[in-house]
């Protein structure tokens, strides 16, 4: 092997490594969001009969709703 064969061999293991280096944190990445979205799917899997059974349950007005009805009753008394 020549001294040029060598410095094109040495070259091309830097370029390389410079590539898994910059590419590497990437992947891990990708592969703990994949890891996320799937937990985040098992747990919504789990929780779905409870969703069902909470619609069952009487629900409180929302603070839209309230003022609206407020808004309402007071334009009766005012009428």
């Amino acid at each position: 092997m020549t001294t040029e064969q060598t410095q094109t061999l040495l070259a091309m293991v830097a370029v390389l490594g410079m590539f898994v280096v910059l590419v590497l944190p990437s992947l891990i990445g990708a592969a703990r969001d994949r890891r996320i979205d799937r937990q985040i799917r098992e747990a919504q899997g789990r929780n779905e009969p409870e969703a069902q059974k909470s619609s069952s349950r009487s629900t409180v007005p929302s603070t839209a709703t309230w003022y609206a009805d407020g808004r309402r009753s007071k334009k009766l008394v005012n009428s």
